[in-house]
C-alpha cells in the first residue's frame, strides 16, 4: 500500500503541472487582461500608457515565458497579487473565503449523505412502488434544475413572495454572510449562531438538494444492481434477517461507487458553488473565481483553480486507497 501511494503521489505532479499549464492558458487567451480592465473607461490614457503598464505587469512578453515566471512564483506559494481584493491572492483566497466555502459545502454533503443514503437504500428495497416512483421523480427533477433557475426561484419565494404574505413572520435574508449589524462580541454565542444560520438556510439548501439528488440515485441503481447478486439471494434463501442482508452484506459492495462519487463531488463542491454563491452573495471562493473573472483578477482565479485541482487528485487517491479498506479483493502490493 505505501508503495503504491508514493507511486500516485509521483504520478500526480506531472499532472498537476499539466492543468496547471491549461488552467494558465486558458485564463491568459480569454479576451481583455488586467490593464484593459484597469484602464477601461478612461479617456485621458494613451496608448503610450497602456504600453507601460502591460510591459509593467508582464503582459507584454509571450505567454510561455509568462507562465514560467507565475509557475515559479507557485512553487514558492507566492501567486501574486489581487488587484480587486488589494492582498495576495493566496492569501486572501485561503484566509479569507476557503472557510465560507467549507462552511456551507462541508453541511450540504453532509446533510446529503445522511439524506440521500437512506432514501436511496429505501427506494431499491420498494422497487416499482409509489414510495419508488416518487423518489425516482424527485431525483430526476432536482438533478436537471439548473442552479442558476433554482437560485433565484428560492430567492423570490423565501425572501420576497413569503414575507410579503406573511407579513414578515416568515423571511429569510436574501444573501451575504450574517447581519451587518450584529457584533459577535457583544451578542453572544447563540445569537450568532442562529444569525448565521439564518443566512445559511437558503444557498445550504440549493447546494445540498442537488447533491441529494445525485447520491439517491447512485444509491438505488447500487443497490438494485447488488440485491439482484447471487451472494445476496443466497443470504436471503438461508433466512437471514432482511436488515442483516441489507446493511451487512450488500450495502458494503453498493457504497463502493459512492466512494468514486464523493472523490469528484468533494472539490466539485468548491467550483461547483460558484452559481451558488453568486446568486447569495455568500462570498467563498466559489464567488471569488466569479469576480476575479469578471474583474479580470486572474491571481485570484490562478490560485482558486490550482487549488481545486489539487484537491481533485488528492480525494481520486484517497477515493482508490478507500477502496482496499471497503472491500477486502483488492489489493496494491
Amino acid at each position: 500500500m505505501a508503495t503504491y501511494t508514493f507511486r500516485r503521489i509521483l504520478q500526480m505532479l506531472p499532472l498537476l503541472l499539466l492543468i496547471s499549464l491549461i488552467i494558465y492558458a486558458l485564463t491568459a487567451l480569454q479576451p481583455g487582461d488586467p490593464v484593459d480592465q484597469l484602464t477601461l473607461g478612461n479617456s485621458q490614457i494613451t496608448p503610450a500608457d497602456i504600453a507601460r503598464l502591460k510591459a509593467a505587469y508582464g503582459l507584454d512578453q509571450p505567454i510561455y515565458l509568462r507562465y514560467f515566471y507565475w509557475l515559479v512564483q507557485a512553487l514558492h506559494g507566492d501567486f501574486g497579487w489581487s488587484r480587486s481584493f488589494s492582498a495576495p491572492a493566496a492569501l486572501y483566497v485561503f484566509q479569507e473565503r476557503l472557510p465560507n466555502t467549507l462552511l456551507l459545502t462541508v453541511p450540504a454533503l453532509l446533510i446529503a449523505l445522511l439524506i440521500a443514503v437512506p432514501l436511496g437504500i429505501y427506494s431499491a428495497m420498494r422497487q416499482y412502488s409509489l414510495p419508488d416512483y416518487v423518489l425516482t421523480f424527485f431525483s430526476f427533477v432536482a438533478f436537471s434544475t439548473p442552479v442558476f433557475w433554482l437560485g433565484p426561484m428560492v430567492l423570490w419565494l423565501f425572501a420576497i413572495w413569503l414575507p410579503q404574505v406573511t407579513g414578515g413572520a416568515v423571511s429569510l435574508p436574501p444573501g451575504g454572510l450574517g447581519s451587518p449589524d450584529l457584533d459577535p462580541a457583544t451578542a453572544g454565542f447563540w445569537a450568532v449562531l442562529g444569525d448565521k444560520l439564518k443566512y445559511l438556510a437558503l444557498p445550504l439548501s440549493v447546494l445540498a438538494l442537488r447533491e441529494i439528488a445525485v447520491i439517491l440515485r447512485f444509491m438505488r441503481a447500487n443497490m438494485l444492481e447488488v440485491l439482484n447478486l447471487d451472494y445476496v439471494r443466497t443470504a436471503r434463501a438461508k433466512g437471514l434477517p432482511v436488515s442483516k442482508v441489507v446493511y451487512k452484506h450488500a450495502l458494503r459492495n453498493a457504497v463502493i461507487p459512492i466512494i468514486t462519487l464523493l472523490s469528484l463531488a468533494i472539490p466539485g463542491l468548491f467550483g461547483g458553488a460558484i452559481i451558488t454563491e453568486t446568486v447569495f452573495s455568500w462570498p467563498g471562493m466559489g464567488r471569488a473565481i466569479f469576480e476575479g473573472l469578471v474583474n479580470k483578477d486572474f491571481n485570484v482565479v490562478l490560485a482558486s483553480l490550482t487549488f481545486i485541482s489539487l484537491l481533485t487528485l488528492i480525494f481520486s487517491l484517497l477515493a482508490d486507497l478507500a477502496y482496499a479498506a471497503v472491500d477486502p479483493r483488492i489489493r496494491y502490493d
